[in-house]
């Protein structure tokens, strides 16, 4: 296991995993999660924890660097945690705590 504090996010991308290139890949029917992560971020904006310019300037210069090879509709998830871990707001280990609280209880159901 690396030890930067973004590595938590960093491990989550599937080894082999491609950023979405084709037409096809990207015009589909958001998942579940997805429709959730982004009423959250409308949440986090309204109450001015973290805008939604803000985000979306973070996804375009993060999104070409650190996390150019996650998947686009991804991408509010993995900057959203990486800007609150930045601001303090979760530690990476409180992050990775919860993620495994969330992967157990995937592999229940």
């Amino acid at each position: 296991m690396t030890s930067g504090p973004y590595d938590v996010l960093l491990d989550t991308l599937a080894p082999g995993s491609a950023r979405e290139s084709s037409l096809p890949e990207l015009d589909r029917k958001p998942d579940p999660w997805e429709s959730s992560m982004q009423a959250t971020c409308e949440c986090l904006s309204w109450r001015g924890a973290f805008d939604n310019l803000e985000r979306r300037h973070a996804e375009d210069a993060l999104g070409e660097t650190i996390y150019h090879d996650f998947p686009v509709r991804a991408r509010s998830a993995v900057i959203t945690a990486h800007t609150l871990t930045d601001r303090g707001v979760i530690s990476p280990e409180e992050l990775r705590a919860r993620m495994d609280i969330i992967r157990e209880r995937f592999h229940r159901e």
